[in-house]
């Protein structure tokens, strides 16, 4: 009998109990005080199963999430594989996908030209934690690919934001992002790298990419809305030399 099962019975005895017992309060004390201890009993095993029912949901492990980008400029629309099992089709440059529900585990990460399945762009194991959730980036000229795998920190406290940088431009150098014409907030960012979150109190703000360790602006960022309760990954993709061009893609973790 399951848990649920189990605590609903017992509280209906519990019921059954406390009626028989109020119906003999007057008439026949010794009757009284015996439903009311079966009453008691039975309450007491309904709470004790319910909290047991309770404490295994809490140590049952939980699915990470996982979501996709294909940030290479150069590369085709792709498909996606987990396990031999194709998730995700014909994915463009820049898109982004909804998270998806992976059990905790070691996974096959296969991308193809979309379409096709003679010879993979990128074959990689990629481990995911119970509870955990991941950016998987598609990266790199189309000659050179990688899968580059960022944990990703949805939670933020009431009323506060956050934002994080990563930088998937693969021919711009090293970038300071900084408030514009104020200080660096993120300094000395290379291609491929990701920075921790940075607490804010929600506001809109202008920043720029600076080339590192100078003041010359190589992507404007004006605007950015930093919403409460949100939290954000500010992502720099594209090519300083050639189309598509440089620019910032802004998601939501």
């Amino acid at each position: 009998m399951s848990e649920k099962r189990n605590h609903h019975d017992y509280f209906q005895k519990a019921m059954m109990y406390d009626l028989l017992s109020k119906y003999y309060k007057y008439m026949d004390p010794v009757m009284h005080v015996n439903y009311y201890q079966k009453h008691l009993k039975y309450l007491n095993k309904g709470v004790q199963s319910m909290r047991n029912g309770m404490m295994q949901q809490m140590n049952q492990p939980q699915p990470s999430r996982v979501r996709v980008i294909h940030a290479s400029p150069d590369a085709p629309n792709v498909d996606v594989y987990v396990n031999g099992n194709r998730i995700l089709r014909d994915v463009p440059y820049k898109q982004v996908s909804n998270y998806m529900s992976l059990p905790e585990g070691r996974y096959q990460i296969d991308i193809y030209p979309a379409g096709e399945m003679v010879s993979t762009v990128i074959s990689r194991k990629v481990n995911v934690e119970s509870g955990k959730n991941y950016t998987l980036v598609a990266a790199g000229p189309a000659n050179n690919l990688r899968l580059l795998t960022f944990e990703d920190q949805p939670r933020v406290p009431m009323g506060e934001t956050k934002v994080r940088f990563i930088h998937l431009s693969p021919d711009a150098p090293a970038v300071d992002i900084a408030v514009t014409k104020g200080d660096v907030i993120f300094p000395n960012v290379s291609f491929r790298q990701a920075t921790n979150y940075l607490p804010l109190s929600p506001m809109t703000v202008d920043l720029e990419a600076r080339v590192a360790g100078t003041k010359n602006v190589a992507l404007p960022l004006p605007g950015v809305q930093l919403s409460p309760n949100e939290v954000y990954t500010v992502l720099a993709v594209g090519l300083v030399s050639g189309e598509p061009g440089l620019e910032a893609i802004i998601i939501k973790d």
